[in-house]
């Protein structure tokens, strides 16, 4: 399944990935860090659900309370729940 997350209150301004059970697949970010983000999406491709949010929950950029990466994790979270609620 191909989901799209909003992000809040960082520079990119959307995520996407596939989501199948709970590995994760082919994340892009709109907008952000171009460098910095395609090489965080390179290395989580394959990645669970699990291990994202083990890794990069609650990471921060700068006086902000949340970064690209820990809108990834609420991204997949949401994502995986939603997957499983059908």
């Amino acid at each position: 399944m191909n989901y799209k997350y909003k992000t809040q209150k960082v520079c990119s301004q959307e995520i996407s990935f596939n989501i199948d059970g709970n590995i994760i697949t082919n994340i892009s970010f709109a907008g952000g860090c171009n460098g910095n983000l395609k090489a965080l999406s390179k290395v989580l491709d394959g990645w669970t659900v699990e291990e994202i949010e083990a890794k990069l929950k609650g990471n921060t950029c700068g006086v902000r309370g949340t970064s690209c990466a820990d809108q990834l994790c609420i991204a997949v979270r949401r994502a995986y729940d939603e997957q499983n609620q059908a």
